[in-house]
């Protein structure tokens, strides 16, 4: 229970009487005798002791219409919709009738009034005392003053669509009503001078809960906001009262004679009776004399103070609209409450330093995040300023992500305010809004004050809880000398570059670093690898091969906690850079690793190579040497070197056995000979040239000419050499005998067997061409007589058979000068062409294939010329080139249209000699 003599006193609302906006020298006059009034709607609703309702609207113009013939009782303006529930009386007696009113309707000028209905509690007659409407429409809640309750549920609006009964009764008056919505639950709180009850609307039952034995007066409940949790609000004698729908909630000792209680805005008003004045009450309504003074205050319940307080005459109401408050007496007069802007609050509270009031005020106002921090700021400045360090660092903590750091951080930077320093650097990180120099000046402070808990507190949060820059926190660490700080703050944070920095370039741990690299992800250790291989390789050279022998295979993390996925595993050439200065840990690495994978790179092959082949020539044992050759050999043979860099390498270490491997595997025959012929090795040049001289003919040649020019006895090779020649046709004679001339040791007889089988075998080809001349020369002979035959003589046809059907020959016959008959009717069921003889067609058109076949290969100049220089003898390829006509233009012609001519031969005379040509062929 607060008290109201601890609830400090303002003045947070400006009090001014309504001028009359058409004379401004006169106070405005509102209609004599109003009895019930509301607001809602952008209108403040009025109703006079007689029959009339008045509309005011912001510019205080007054509308009236007639809404009974008797009196106005009771007003409803809900505040969602433009609907006005009246109660009031058209006769005499006890007759109260509800109207429902359409403001936005009219008829006849007035607003419509949509339904009329008696407000009775079934048929006993009985005063009205209160009203209350749900704003969706649908519940209507009449209090009457024997105790009753009848609730309207449906269209308020129509008769038709609702249903009226009876809620609650009583013995004692109903004084105040208030429908609660939340969410889809519905709750009507139903006020008695007695008791206060609430019902649960939403179920069908209408389960009902009573909340308290006491009630209230007329007009002294009311419904909070949702500010409040939407309580039900009962002002009584003593105390204020707050109500959930199912239980009591807070009181305010708040005493004196309430005659009024609302909830606007988030206020409560209470107008108070004078304590002077005599208490003249019927049944708890609050008619007060025209002697009476009432006590207006304005309430806020969050911030626990008094907003306003004034003393008034007779008050009828306060209302709430437009944005501000409306307070109506009974002489007539409208005063107005305007209430002062959240800044100017602000301020008149700075001025008696209420600070924490500020901030609740603010927060209450819903000031945004800006303002707040700027009342942080100021209360801030103000302990500050008194000495209270501890506490204005603690509202200097409030501002952090609005005001600037560096404004606090300079007011502390005092050597004797390091531990306020601490504590605002502290709070900036937890917000994760510290840059990197803030990270540093808090580092800075503890290793200052030398707190080691403090520091060890701050690196070893939980990962939930870091909130500044590890990178940052590990450079300053590793500066300040605070190596093992920083090393646990990289780990925990997983930044492995500066933890393998600090472990292998400060604490030259270099065991501990390659463990850490071993539990790494593959990539990351894979790049951690290429940066300190040299270094962990010069160190720990055999840990290190071992981790690069997993690395480049089937890697998996050592830590429990790392994922066991298997990489594919890195690219082994290129981490050979990192054993530079370790030949034989590179050995067995590479070794390994074609030994795990055959399919290694090249480079890796090419650099074993070159490992061993540095072993076998550096090596003095002979046996040892043997091991490591074929070794050398085996990787040459595995088909994976680069052949270029294999032969280099071979040549380089004047590895005899690699060179020729690599030579015969490149088909380079003829270094095979030369590598022979520098190292003098007769036997073996002309044993290349047994190997190799089916592939390349001129190694022998070459072998004729190195013997040719050594001055030693080469007789045998120069003998052997020439037979292969000879048996070949390699070389012309003359160019054989011009090689040789040049060796004074070799003598006619080296040559002499080889220059008489020559002579033999072309003085035998020279009898062979001769008696083919003879015989073409008698075969064109023959071949021109016949021409000329059948130029100039008759040609009779004897034939007595068809040539096609082997039948006696008759009339009509067709007779061809290659001496074929046939019967006409044959000659045309077979011939394909009239001017050709069926029998001879096939033959004289392979003929005429041949020639055209000539004729195209003719002016295929590359192949000619690779014959020619392939061929051994190129006098033959340029004779054959010769007879198909490659220096004339031949030119066939078959059957041409009508009797033309081409050149001196006629049609027939082509014919004649396709056919000549295929017997003679």
């Amino acid at each position: 229970m607060a008290a109201f003599l601890q609830w400090r006193k303002f003045v947070f609302f400006d009090k001014d009487t309504v001028k009359d906006p058409v004379d401004n020298g006169k106070n405005f006059a509102l209609p004599s005798g109003i009895s019930a009034c509301d607001s809602g709607r952008g209108h403040i609703v009025l109703g006079d002791i007689l029959l009339i309702i008045w509309l005011m609207t912001r510019s205080l113009q007054l509308t009236f219409f007639q809404a009974y013939k008797l009196r106005v009782t009771h007003l409803y303006q809900l505040k969602q919709h433009s609907i006005l529930v009246s109660v009031g009386q058209d006769e005499q007696g006890i007759n109260p009738l509800v109207k429902v009113w359409n403001l936005d309707k009219r008829d006849s000028g007035n607003p419509l009034c949509t339904r009329i209905f008696p407000a009775i509690p079934g048929n006993k007659p009985t005063e009205v005392s209160c009203i209350s409407v749900h704003e969706n429409l649908n519940f209507m809640a009449i209090g009457f003053t024997d105790g009753s309750v009848v609730l309207t549920k449906g269209d308020i609006t129509r008769d038709r669509h609702s249903k009226t009964l009876t809620l609650h009764e009583g013995s004692s008056p109903v004084t105040g009503l208030a429908f609660r919505q939340v969410a889809k639950v519905t709750h009507l709180f139903v006020a008695t001078l007695e008791k206060v009850h609430c019902y649960t609307l939403s179920v069908k039952e209408y389960p009902k809960v009573e909340l308290d034995t006491h009630g209230c007066a007329l007009r002294c409940s009311s419904l909070a906001d949702p500010s409040q949790d939407s309580q039900f609000i009962v002002a009584g004698d003593e105390c204020v009262y707050l109500y959930q729908p199912d239980e009591r909630g807070p009181c305010f000792a708040f005493e004196g004679h309430k005659l009024l209680a609302h909830w606007h805005r988030g206020y409560l008003f209470l107008l108070i009776r004078d304590a002077k004045s005599p208490n003249k009450a019927s049944y708890g309504s609050r008619e007060s004399s025209p002697s009476d003074k009432q006590l207006l205050t304005i309430y806020d319940l969050d911030n626990k103070f008094i907003a306003y307080s004034a003393s008034f005459d007779d008050v009828v109401d306060v209302v709430a609209e437009w944005g501000s408050f409306y307070i109506l007496t009974r002489d007539g007069k409208l005063f107005v409450l305007q209430e002062k802007d959240t800044q100017t609050k602000l301020e008149m509270l700075f001025k008696k330093n209420l600070f924490v009031m500020a901030i609740n005020l603010a927060k209450s106002q819903h000031l945004d995040s800006d303002g707040l921090s700027e009342i942080f700021r100021q209360y801030g400045d103000h302990l500050y300023l008194k000495g209270d360090h501890d506490g204005a660092i603690q509202q200097y903590i409030r501002t952090i992500g609005k005001l600037e750091p560096s404004y606090v951080i300079r007011k502390f930077l005092d050597a004797q305010r390091i531990h306020n320093l601490t504590a605002y650097l502290q709070a900036l990180h937890r917000q994760s809004l510290a840059n990197a120099d803030h990270t540093t000046l808090l580092l800075n402070c503890y290793t200052k004050l030398k707190d080691s808990s403090k520091l060890e507190e701050f690196i070893k949060s939980s990962e939930s809880e870091v909130h500044f820059d590890v990178e940052i926190a590990i450079k300053v660490l590793r500066q300040a000398g605070y190596h093992s700080h920083a090393v646990f703050l990289a780990e925990k944070h997983m930044h492995h570059e500066w933890y393998l920095k600090i472990q292998l370039e400060d604490l030259k741990n270099y065991q501990e670093g390659l463990r850490y690299i071993g539990r790494l992800p593959f990539e990351q250790a894979e790049s951690t690898m290429k940066h300190y291989g040299k270094t962990l390789m010069h160190h720990v050279p055999e840990g290190t091969t071992l981790l690069l022998k997993g690395l480049c295979t089937n890697y998996q993390p050592s830590s429990d906690t790392a994922e066991k996925d298997i990489s594919p595993g890195a690219n082994s050439e290129e981490f050979i850079p990192i054993f530079a200065n370790n030949p034989r840990e590179l050995k067995a690495f590479l070794e390994h690793m074609i030994e795990v994978d055959p399919r290694s790179s090249q480079g890796v092959y090419d650099t074993l190579l070159e490992l061993r082949l540095q072993d076998w020539a550096h090596e003095q044992d002979p046996e040892v040497g043997k091991v490591l050759q074929g070794e050398a050999l085996s990787l040459l043979r595995s088909d994976h070197t680069v052949f270029d860099k294999a032969l280099v390498l071979c040549q380089m270490h004047n590895f005899k056995e690699g060179v020729l491997y690599l030579y015969e595997k490149g088909k380079l025959y003829q270094q095979i000979m030369h590598y022979h012929m520098q190292n003098e090795e007769y036997g073996k040049v002309v044993e290349a040239c047994k190997r190799y001289g089916d592939q390349e003919g001129c190694l022998w040649e070459q072998a004729l000419g190195y013997f040719a020019r050594k001055e030693e006895d080469c007789k045998a090779y120069i003998s052997e050499v020439l037979h292969h020649i000879d048996q070949n046709n390699l070389m012309p004679p003359l160019l054989v005998v011009q090689t040789l001339a040049h060796n004074s040791t070799a003598t006619l007889s080296v040559i002499k067997d080889y220059l008489i089988n020559k002579l033999q075998r072309e003085s035998q080809q020279i009898e062979d061409d001769e008696r083919k001349i003879c015989q073409y020369r008698e075969e064109t002979a023959h071949l021109r007589s016949e021409i000329q035959e059948l130029k100039t003589s008759a040609k009779i046809f004897q034939k007595t058979k068809c040539n096609m059907c082997n039948s006696p020959l008759e009339l009509p016959s067709v007779h061809f000068l290659c001496s074929h008959s046939f019967h006409q009717h044959c000659f045309e069921s077979y011939a394909e062409s009239e001017a050709e003889c069926p029998t001879c067609t096939p033959e004289n058109r392979k003929v005429m294939d041949m020639l055209r076949a000539q004729d195209q290969k003719r002016d295929l100049h590359d192949h000619f010329n690779r014959q020619l220089r392939s061929s051994n003898d190129g006098f033959s390829v340029v004779a054959d080139y010769f007879g198909r006509g490659v220096f004339n233009k031949l030119t066939l012609v078959t059957d041409l249209p009508g009797n033309k001519t081409v050149g001196s031969l006629e049609v027939n005379l082509q014919r004649d000699l396709l056919i000549h040509t295929k017997r003679n062929c």
